[in-house]
Parts: C-alpha cells; sequence; structure tokens
C-alpha cells in the first residue's frame, strides 16, 4: 500500500495527462473537432470584424442590374458590328430591330421596327449579317413585314459565283434553302458561293446569298445543290434595309403572286418561270 502510494505520488500527475489526452483525442474524433471549432470562433471573435447583414433584395437587384448590363453589352457589340458592315457596304442602309416574329411562321415572315416614315418601301432589300435574308411585302407607317428567303414559298433567281451556273432558290423552313439548277449539267461543286443573279425580278444581281453545301446532280427533274445561307436567319435581331433598285423601277408597290416568288420570262425550268 505504502509502495503503491509513493508511485501515485512520483507517477499520478503523468497518469492523469495521459488519461486526459487520450479522453481529448476520443472527443474531437466523436465530435469531429466541432468543439474546437466553437472555441477557435470563441477566442476570435472579438478580433473578427462583423459583417453587416445581407440585404435579400438588394441582393437580388444587384443581380439584376448585373445582368442587364451583360444583356446592353451584347446589344451594344450587335449593333456595332451591323453599323460596321452597313459602312462597308453603299452606306445608305436603314439598321431595324425585329420586334415581331411568330412561332408558327418563324421560317416566313418578321416584322420590323421601321416603316414608311424611315423611308421603308415594299421590295426594299434586307439583309443581317453575312449577307440578304428577305424583301420587305408589306409597310406601315412604322413597322415592316419581311417575307424571308427560308419560306418555302419564296423563289429568287440565283447564280454560282465561280461558274455563273443558274437557276433558284427556294426555302426549306431552315438555314438552307435549295437551288435548282436550269441546266442539266452544271458546274458546281461544295464551296461555291452563291448569290442572286441579273434574271431575278425580286433583287438586284450581285447580292451574296449564301455557300454550296452539298450537290445532287441525279435529281429529277433537274440537279440540285443546298445551299447554306450566309446571314442567321434562325436568329435574326438586327436588319438591315436597303433600297431596292428593280422595285423602284416598278414602282414597289404591288406585291408578287405569291409574295416570293421570283418569276422572269427569259429562263424557264420544268415549264415553270422563275
Amino acid at each position: 500500500m505504502y509502495a503503491i502510494r509513493r508511485w501515485w505520488d512520483k507517477n499520478g500527475v503523468r497518469v492523469g495527462l495521459l488519461l486526459l489526452a487520450i479522453g481529448g483525442v476520443w472527443l474531437i474524433r466523436q465530435t469531429q473537432g466541432a468543439m474546437l471549432f466553437e472555441l477557435y470562433r470563441a477566442l476570435s471573435s472579438p478580433f473578427t470584424p462583423q459583417e453587416a447583414p445581407v440585404d435579400p433584395l438588394a441582393d437580388a437587384r444587384t443581380r439584376e442590374l448585373q445582368q442587364q448590363i451583360v444583356e446592353l453589352q451584347s446589344q451594344n457589340q450587335q449593333l456595332q458590328e451591323l453599323l460596321g458592315y452597313v459602312q462597308k457596304g453603299s452606306g445608305s442602309g436603314v439598321v431595324a430591330p425585329v420586334i415581331g416574329r411568330s412561332a408558327d411562321h418563324w421560317w416566313q415572315q418578321i416584322t420590323i421596327g421601321r416603316g414608311s416614315r424611315d423611308g421603308v418601301k415594299a421590295g426594299s432589300i434586307v439583309s443581317g449579317e453575312g449577307g440578304v435574308i428577305g424583301r420587305v411585302v408589306q409597310v406601315t407607317p412604322n413597322t415592316s413585314r419581311v417575307l424571308l428567303i427560308s419560306d418555302p414559298t419564296s423563289q429568287v433567281g440565283v447564280v454560282v459565283s465561280r461558274s455563273r451556273s443558274m437557276g433558284y432558290v427556294r426555302g426549306q423552313s431552315a438555314n438552307r434553302v435549295v437551288m435548282e439548277f436550269f441546266d442539266k449539267v452544271p458546274d458546281v461543286r461544295p464551296g461555291d458561293v452563291v448569290a442572286t443573279s441579273a434574271y431575278s425580278q425580286l433583287f438586284p444581281p450581285g447580292l451574296p446569298l449564301g455557300v454550296v453545301e452539298s450537290v445532287n446532280l441525279n435529281k429529277s427533274p433537274a440537279p440540285e445543290a443546298v445551299v447554306a445561307l450566309s446571314a442567321p436567319v434562325s436568329h435574326l435581331e438586327w436588319v438591315t434595309i436597303t433600297p431596292n433598285p428593280k422595285a423602284e423601277l416598278e414602282g414597289g408597290t404591288s406585291e408578287p403572286q405569291s409574295q416570293g416568288e421570283d418569276t422572269n420570262t427569259t429562263a424557264q425550268a420544268g415549264g415553270q418561270r422563275f
């Protein structure tokens, strides 16, 4: 008994510290360090600056303003690119926003926010960045209706720029149109540029329209080519309106028979006049 007491007096403190350490490690493991974290927060809180409470309404308003800034920057960039495109051309174009587009007629027509008060006339050429997209078919003082080249009823006389092979394009309700050739064996290959031809009665010649994507020379009754439109018809937001010399020469007040039919008495294909 005396020996145990002497041993305890000599090693009791060490045993106590060892048991305390073991208990602390066990407690930390059981609580996954939560007590140490709370202790650290309690000791450091007097020296940490207090953050002001967040107002959810003010935070939502800040996010809204940031999103508006992003949208305005995007619109500004589009306008700068479009104005640069107009300046590279004749410089006489009128920039107009697209203000209406029906989901049922997405590929057929659009409504733009410029009209007769801005000098827009029926027959005026409408272009996007990259090429022609259609023509004005109806005008009010403040708005105009545009028939798109992608409309299945739209038919426009065109020519392959490299070989001068001629034909006409018809819409497919997509960013691509089909070109039917007048020649039985046209000189055309993928990558060729297609533009409006001198035979077109609706558009002046030389307006860029698109690039040949594929060719089917075995198509009956005439060879065909799929042409990818250069202008982004699927997502138009701004367009350029330019005067149409052919429409002004003919008065520019009457619509073609089927709004998009490009008739011509000098070119015939399969019994139809284009």
